[in-house]
């Protein structure tokens, strides 16, 4: 009787619960899933949403904000549904331009636009220009990490042309711009050809002391192809340059990041010219102190196989030959990885957080002679590095006798 009474207590209390009354349908939001960030022409009109007259500390630095957002019933939910949109047929997607002083100005100004309260639950992507990106992007950034409703999981990007082209930009079979950005991002991030590196990494690194910010730097191709073009390099809170693309691989290489994904074009000497390609990384790092200067020694391990072969001077190889490959890519990767690292100090960049290691493994130096997170930059310039490099062939395929 005694349980059959707590039972019926515990359904009741059930009822006085918080339901569905305070729910939102999803059709009753105005999901935005991507947005790009540009600086405004500054010749459009104030809406006046948030101000009357505009502090006088951001006049002058506008910005236009394009946001990509869900049409209810036209979202590809399928592979039934991934060539038409949606029964009704039309663009999936609605396309909105505003300017404002900040993001949170800007989207008060889209507010005003649109009917449906916004939501950023579903934001995905989100593209910055480069003249954004070097301006800084602390501004930017401080909102975006306010908002509950961004996830971490979000993918920044930087753009070498205006961001508000690649809201446009969608192969046949891709009707949503901002779900092919992403697509082509975390498909590139599977195969190796770049580290997992979301927005909440970026915020990590931004608030660390001993490691710098760094972001993909992609750009248009052909009208309706992304290209990944790079690593944009962060330093100070904005960007200072890029890398080229096999460098995101000696980034990689660096860090012991796999799978491998990238490939090198060399012609060795009496052997001839070859494609190979890594499919494994391994990496050692040694940090030790050296006349009050830290020097920094990187042990490298490729495992490569031979993709393709051109102007063969020998019938098949022999064991004299497989070592002269290896060393020849010994030394072609050598000299992208110093390059690699010597461009870094040059901008005072430092994203593979050497200076993060250091402070674990010397936190004596560390506090007695870093501070702030300039004075890691200025100090990542003057250390020392030995790199070192081993390559061995694992496959070379199918060949003729």
């Amino acid at each position: 009787m005694r349980s059959l009474l707590l039972a019926a207590l515990a359904l009741a209390g059930g009822l006085l619960l918080a339901g569905c009354w305070d729910r939102q349908e999803l059709e009753d939001r105005a999901l935005i899933l991507g947005m790009a960030i540009d600086e405004a022409d500054g010749d459009e009109k104030d809406e006046h949403a948030t101000h009357l007259t505009p502090p006088p500390t951001v006049k002058g630095k506008k910005i236009r904000i394009t946001a990509q957002i869900a049409i209810p019933g036209r979202v590809p939910l399928g592979p039934s549904d991934s060539g038409g949109g949606g029964k009704e047929g039309g663009m999936p997607v609605w396309v909105v331009r505003v300017t404002g002083y900040s993001i949170d100005d800007a989207l008060n100004n889209l507010q005003q636009e649109i009917a449906d309260p916004r939501s950023l639950i579903h934001l995905r992507v989100i593209v910055i220009s480069e003249k954004i990106a070097r301006r800084g992007v602390e501004d930017l950034n401080d909102y975006f990490r306010r908002n509950s409703e961004v996830r971490r999981s979000t993918w920044l990007l930087v753009s070498d042309i205006e961001a508000d082209r690649l809201m446009g930009v969608a192969p046949p079979l891709e009707r949503i711009p901002s779900l092919y950005l992403l697509s082509m991002i975390e498909k590139s991030m599977e195969m190796g050809k770049f580290p997992k590196e979301y927005i909440g990494s970026f915020w990590t690194a931004e608030s660390s002391k001993g490691q710098d910010e760094f972001l993909p730097y992609i750009s248009i191709r052909q009208k309706e192809n992304i290209l990944l073009k790079g690593i944009a390099l962060f330093s100070g809170g904005r960007m200072v340059g890029h890398t080229e693309p096999i460098e995101i691989g000696a980034y990689m290489a660096l860090k012991g990041m796999n799978p491998g994904g990238y490939s090198n074009f060399i012609q060795v000497p009496d052997v001839g010219t070859l494609m190979l390609t890594t499919f494994r990384r391994q990496a050692e790092t040694d940090i030790r102190i050296e006349d009050d200067v830290p020097h920094i020694r990187i042990k490298v391990r490729l495992d490569t196989r031979i993709e393709e072969r051109l102007d063969n001077e020998s019938d098949a190889y022999t064991a004299s030959d497989y070592r002269k490959i290896e060393e020849h890519l010994e030394e072609n990767v050598s000299r992208i990885l110093r390059g690699f690292i010597r461009s870094t100090q040059q901008l005072k960049s430092d994203p593979f957080g050497f200076g993060e290691a250091l402070r674990g493994q010397y936190p004596r130096y560390w506090n007695r002679h870093i501070e702030t997170k300039s004075d890691w930059e200025s100090l990542y310039a003057q250390t020392r590095f030995d790199i070192g490099c081993e390559i061995y062939i694992r496959r070379e395929g199918l060949k003729t006798n």
